[in-house]
C-alpha cells in the first residue's frame, strides 16, 4: 500500500496543471488535478460531477488503446471486448485509433474519448489533464500486473551492462514513456551512467521500432517494456535469440483501462462490469496477450506511486507544456 508519505509526495512532485478552457471548480483539494477537476475524497482521480446535469450518457461510447504499436492490429483483437462491452452497456462502441499518446489525453480531454487503455507512463497525464479515471488492468496467471524495464542490445554485442552504454547510440521510445524513457533517467543515473551526457539518446517513437531498430542494430541498445518485448516475440517479429537483456528493473503497473470521470455513475458501473465480467481467455485478446488471464481491478494510487515519484524526480509536469512533449510519440 502507498504509504501517507509518498501520498503527500505525489501531491507535491508537480505544480498545478493548466486550466484550459473549461471553468475551473471552487473545490477544497485538487492535488496536481487540472484546475476544471476535484478530488474531495484525495484518491488522486477526478470526481465524478455531483450536479447531474454535468454527467454524460453518450449513445455511443469511443474506446481507444495505448499506441504501442500499430493501432489497426489491435482494433481487431479488442472486437470481442467491444462487442461484450456494446452488449453490456447497451451503447454503441466506436474504435479511435491513436496515433500518439498525446493524442488520447487530448480526445479525453476535449470528450471525444469515454474508454480507454492507457501506457503507464502517460496514465498521470491522462489522469492529471483529461479526468481519467484508471478502473482496471490485465492480470498475468500470475496475477501480477506488472511489467519491467528491459534493457536489450544485438546478441552478438559487446555491451554486458549499463555501464558499457557510455559513447552508444541508445533508443529511447518518448518522453512521456515510462520504461522507455523516464524510469531509465532514473535508474540508469544510479548506477552511475547519465542519459543524454554519457550515451546518445534516439526517441525511436514507440516500443516496437525500438525493439527492431535494436534487433536490425540501428541502435546499440535500448530500454523497453519487457510485455512489448514478449508479444513481438510470439508473433513472430524477431526470435528471441536475436537480442540480450543486460538489466532489467523491478516490476510497473501494466497499461490501465479506465474511463472518463465524467460518464454517469450508472455507466461507469456498467463499463466496469464489462472488463470484470468478459471472457478473457475466450476471446482474441487471450491470444495476443499470452501471459493474460483476464481484467483484475486496481487502485491507481497504489498500483502507480513508483511511477509518479520518478516522473517527479525527473522533472515531468502535468501541464500544457508537459503534454506538448507527448505529441512526438
Amino acid at each position: 500500500m502507498l504509504s501517507a508519505k509518498i501520498a503527500s509526495l505525489c501531491l507535491l512532485a508537480f505544480g498545478i496543471g493548466l486550466a484550459g478552457p473549461a471553468k475551473a471548480q471552487d473545490c477544497a483539494n485538487r492535488g496536481t488535478l487540472d484546475a476544471r477537476y476535484c478530488d474531495a475524497n484525495r484518491d488522486l482521480l477526478a470526481d465524478t460531477p455531483t450536479d447531474a446535469a454535468k454527467q454524460k450518457d453518450p449513445d455511443t461510447l469511443i474506446f481507444s488503446y495505448t499506441p504501442v504499436e500499430d493501432p489497426s492490429v489491435y482494433e481487431n483483437v479488442f472486437a470481442d471486448f467491444l462487442a461484450h462491452l456494446s452488449k453490456v452497456t447497451g451503447k454503441k462502441i466506436k474504435w479511435f485509433g491513436a496515433e500518439s499518446y498525446a493524442a488520447q489525453v487530448e480526445a479525453m480531454r476535449s470528450g471525444r474519448l469515454h474508454i480507454a487503455g492507457v501506457a503507464s507512463g502517460p496514465t498521470p497525464f491522462a489522469v492529471n489533464l483529461a479526468g481519467f479515471v484508471p478502473i482496471v488492468a490485465m492480470a498475468k496467471k500470475d496475477d501480477s500486473i506488472g511489467y519491467t524495464l528491459q534493457l536489450i542490445v544485438p546478441k552478438d554485442s559487446p555491451i554486458k551492462s549499463i555501464a558499457d552504454l557510455k559513447g552508444k547510440r541508445v533508443a529511447h521510445v518518448a518522453p512521456s514513456s515510462n520504461s522507455g524513457d523516464t524510469a531509465p533517467r532514473i535508474l540508469f543515473k544510479e548506477k552511475g551512467v547519465v542519459p543524454g551526457k554519457d550515451y546518445e539518446v534516439l526517441y525511436s517513437g514507440k516500443h516496437d521500432n525500438s525493439i527492431m531498430g535494436v534487433v536490425n542494430k540501428d541502435y546499440d541498445a535500448a530500454p523497453v517494456a519487457s510485455s512489448v518485448v514478449e508479444r513481438m516475440a510470439d508473433r513472430g517479429m524477431f526470435k528471441r535469440d536475436d537480442i540480450r537483456i543486460v538489466y532489467e528493473s523491478s516490476p510497473f503497473p501494466r497499461t490501465a483501462f479506465g474511463l472518463a470521470h465524467d460518464l454517469k455513475p450508472e455507466l461507469q458501473a456498467k463499463i466496469k462490469q464489462a472488463f470484470l465480467s468478459f471472457d478473457f481467455l475466450n476471446s482474441a485478446l487471450a491470444k495476443e496477450f499470452k501471459d493474460t488471464k483476464g481484467f483484475k481491478e486496481l487502485s491507481y494510487k497504489d498500483a502507480w506511486g513508483d511511477i509518479i515519484l520518478i516522473q517527479g524526480n525527473s522533472g515531468i509536469t502535468y501541464t500544457q507544456d508537459g503534454l506538448s512533449k507527448l505529441k512526438g510519440d
